[in-house]
Order: structure tokens, then sequence, then C-alpha cells
């Protein structure tokens, strides 16, 4: 069985959660047997194609963008070759210029999209895009949402029921290497032992604005892990708030976070949009054990942390909503360490990566099996 991931962006030019979860589903699929393979746009000179984790990922140049869209000539024509050699195109959604490409490069094979998010921010582009966003959610065989609660809030996912199904996203813990005692203490020696960790690139959608309100009369130290196109835009936030409780600490690599979700209290996820459609972060703190403090914003947050039970939901946009739940968990460790052991727990029992790779190979299978079955009736007919 060989797969081709379609995505804009991959590991190492971007560690994103959609990339993320890219790289969990080839690492779990890959123990059942599947060949997969990733085709994405880099800024990168040297575009060789190299292995990562037993994956064989491929590059083509970005040529420019419009509207966080990235686009490359070269993408189209390496779709088609790689397809033709692929069982199973797996594209992920949303990326306006992969719909084009796939029908420039006329892909005719078994086909699905995850799909990631809905589109927000860009409202007078997306009017103009969505003749070509129907036309390719209509052309692939089946799309998957990622969580219960956004196929239940997305209008879009609503006009494709019929060919819509629920695979969540899943981790694997095994995939995160484990901390040496020694950076364990430099991290505690620079923010503490009791603090809370906010891990994510800095975009509109992820609330933080919102957290550094929330903190203004708190003395509760927060460590925001991450940089992003906002980056400045919050620090200077921070400073004209006089927060020097909450630390900014730049984008680390996988042991540092590691370390940092093995020491905080709790994690605060304030996103309060719906372009955050699940929270890959909010699934590491659960997964680490961690009580969460989250939105309800009709989207795969309040699929992870479940208000009273993991963590606590607070309304969208509410700084003092969101500074009281810091306060109760603050106030109350008994409490946070039942949510924790409960978001654990949940985690265990939905989200992890071989779950997720055991549905997903089950539907590589049925659309090979589907379209060998439709080419058989054509050929008979």
């Amino acid at each position: 069985m060989r797969v081709l991931h379609f995505y804009k962006t991959y590991y190492p030019d971007s560690l994103g959660g959609i990339e993320q979860v890219i790289r969990q589903l080839c690492v779990g699929t890959g123990r059942l047997g599947v060949t997969n393979q990733v085709l994405s746009l880099s800024r990168q000179k040297d575009l060789a194609p190299y292995l990562f984790e037993g994956t064989e990922v491929h590059r083509v140049p970005l040529d420019f963008e419009i509207a966080s869209n990235a686009c490359s000539l070269a993408a189209i024509g390496q779709l088609a070759r790689m397809a033709r050699e692929a069982d199973v195109v797996h594209y992920h959604f949303p990326w306006p210029f992969m719909d084009l490409a796939h029908f420039m490069a006329r892909v005719n094979k078994p086909s699905l999209v995850t799909y990631h998010s809905d589109i927000v921010r860009q409202k007078h582009l997306l009017r103009l895009y969505q003749p070509l966003k129907h036309r390719f959610l209509n052309s692939v065989d089946t799309i998957v949402a990622t969580s219960p609660n956004y196929m239940a809030s997305s209008a879009v996912l609503d006009r494709y029921r019929d060919k819509t199904r629920v695979i969540t996203y899943g981790l694997d813990r095994d995939t995160y290497p484990e901390p040496a005692p020694e950076l364990l203490d430099q991290w505690r020696a620079r923010v503490g032992d009791k603090f809370f960790l906010f891990v994510g690139v800095l975009r509109y959608y992820k609330g933080l604005h919102i957290l550094l309100d929330a903190v203004e009369h708190l003395d509760y130290p927060v460590v925001i892990v991450g940089a992003g196109p906002i980056e400045q835009e919050l620090k200077a936030h921070a400073a004209r708030l006089g927060l020097s409780h909450v630390h900014f600490v730049g984008a680390l690599d996988d042991a540092d976070k590691v370390a940092l979700l093995k020491l905080c209290y709790a994690v605060a996820f304030p996103s309060h949009l719906r372009s955050e459609a699940f929270g890959i972060s909010l699934l590491e703190g659960a997964m680490f054990g961690k009580p969460m403090i989250s939105s309800e914003i009709g989207t795969g947050t309040t699929y992870i942390n479940i208000d009273n039970e993991t963590g606590l939901v607070v309304p969208p946009s509410n700084p003092q909503a969101l500074a009281e739940a810091m306060r109760k968990l603050w106030d109350n460790p008994a409490l946070a360490a039942d949510m924790g052991r409960r978001a654990a727990q949940r985690y265990r029992e939905l989200f992890t990566s071989e779950q997720m790779a055991a549905s997903y190979t089950a539907l590589y299978r049925e659309l090979v099996a589907r379209h060998a079955g439709q080419a058989l009736a054509t050929a008979k007919a």
C-alpha cells in the first residue's frame, strides 16, 4: 500500500500541528505496512528527497504566496508523477492551491482529504474560492473530519455529510524524546516548577492576547513556547501590561518542549476562533497528564478537554473567565491533579497514534478496493 500525502509544508521546514499529524500518520500507518511519501513546498535551496522516520519526503520550490496560499508550478508536475505511483492520494485541507493542483495534475487515484479546518479569515477571497473548493471536495472519494464537534459545527462538512467520516488525531508518546534530568533542572531554574504553559505557533487565532489580559492582575507564571507572525505584537502587549511573570521562550526543539510539558502545572490554550480546529498541543498536554483550560469554539478543543472532567472550558475572548479558571486550578492542586489524570486516561482511550493509524489504514484499503470494484464493473460493462 503506497500513500502520497500532499500538503504545503512538512518537517523540517515547519513544525505546526498539521505537520505533526502527517508525521504521526506516516509513522503509525508505516508500522501497519503502508509505504508513505510526502510532497510539500519549501523555500530551502537544497531540495533533494530525504528520509524522515521512514517516510520519503519530496519538496519543490515555493514560488509565491497569495493570502498565505503557497503556490508552486513545479508541484503540479511532481504531484502528477508521484500520484501515478501511489495507491492512494491523501490531501490535507485547507490549501486552495492544492485543490487546483489536483485538477491540473489530473489525479485519478483513490483519494481522500483530511479536513483540518474551515477557512475563517480570508472572507472576500473565500467567495472567489468557493467554486473550486466545492468542486475539489466533490471530486475526492472521502472527507475525514477530525472530531465529532467539528463535524457537527462546520457548514461546509454538513454539505458533504454522506461522504464524511470522523477519525480523530492521535499521538504516539514514543515519538517524543525523554528529556535528560539536567535539562529539566535547567528549565526548573529558569521558569520555576509551577506555571501555566502554552505551546504553539503564535498566530492571530491562538488568543494569546486574551491570555495576557487574563494574567494582568494575577502573578501566576506563564510560559509561552513558540514563534510566529504576531510574536513582536504579543511581546509589546505584555510589556505594556508589565507582565514580568510571562516568559516568551521562542520556538524550541522537542526535548525542551517535552521538558516544559512534564514540568508545567497546567496547559492554557486560549484559541478563540474556529481556525483552531483541534489543538495538537492541547492533546500533548493531555498525553502528559496535565489539566487544561480551553475555550468553547465548537471544534475539537472541547472534544479533547471536557469541562470539569479533564480541565475547564471557558467562553472565548473572555479574559475574566480565563483568569477565574486559572485561579480555580491554581488554588486547588488536588482538583488539578485529578483532572490531569483523567486527561491522560482520555488520551489513552481516544487519541493514540495506533488508533488513528488503524482507522486510516482501513480507510485506505477500503478506497483501493472500491476503485478496483468500480474498474471491474466498468470493464464488464
